[in-house]
């Protein structure tokens, strides 16, 4: 069995352990999360701040982990403090996503139930493919990137750093979406977004820029 470390303690962490709980190769070893203001250990499993994931990843070298943390700023963020290898980032996903032999999945990204990612489809690392999302064939998706529950790239699409797309939104065949966008719920987009846009709206519209 691989020890996992999971980082963050919120409503999405508890999907991301579900999710590696039902692979039947990793157990629990570490939860962190900056609540935790002392390290203690609770029925084989430890409990600490962030910053403890450093010493962890020192003194047992088997060990991976995993950002459970919905926010892609924060992922980010945390990723670059840690400063760890991306080789000891897991990469999980859910017995009933599809992830064609072809696509190419980023480490720490994870997949959740009935997702869908085709073939030659790329996505980059720290990724969270939400419940029942589609990625299409030859599309890519950025570092930090969150595709909602039930939202569909078709083909070709190219998604940027840090970019969430909502929930049960559409994106058209070969459209590009640029860095740290923000794309609406239940939006279709059918023309370019530019970094830092926030789009809403059949079709989207710029309503918003937002600089990270």
């Amino acid at each position: 069995m691989i020890k996992l470390c999971i980082i963050g303690q919120g409503g999405h962490s508890k999907v991301v352990e579900d999710i590696a709980l039902s692979l039947d190769e990793y157990t629990i070893a570490a939860r962190l999360d900056d609540k935790f203001k002392y390290v203690e250990e609770k029925n084989g499993v430890v409990y600490g701040p962030i910053s403890l994931a450093k010493e962890l990843s020192l003194s047992d070298k088997s060990m991976k982990f995993v950002l459970a943390i919905g926010g892609n700023e924060a992922r980010k963020k945390i990723s670059r403090e840690l400063s760890l290898p991306l080789d000891r980032y897991a990469v999980l996903a859910h017995p009933t996503a599809v992830v064609s032999m072809s696509a190419s999945i980023g480490n720490g990204t994870v997949i959740m139930p009935n997702c869908i990612v085709n073939a030659a489809a790329k996505v980059g690392n720290h990724a969270i493919l939400n419940t029942g999302s589609v990625i299409e064939h030859d599309t890519i998706l950025g570092d930090f990137t969150h595709v909602s529950p039930n939202a569909a790239l078709t083909g070709g699409v190219g998604v940027g750093e840090g970019t969430q797309i909502g929930v049960g939104a559409t994106v058209i065949p070969g459209i590009q979406i640029g860095e740290w966008c923000m794309v609406g719920a239940g939006a279709t987009v059918i023309n370019a977004v530019n970094n830092f846009e926030t789009v809403a709206g059949t079709p989207a519209k710029p309503i918003t820029k937002v600089r990270v």
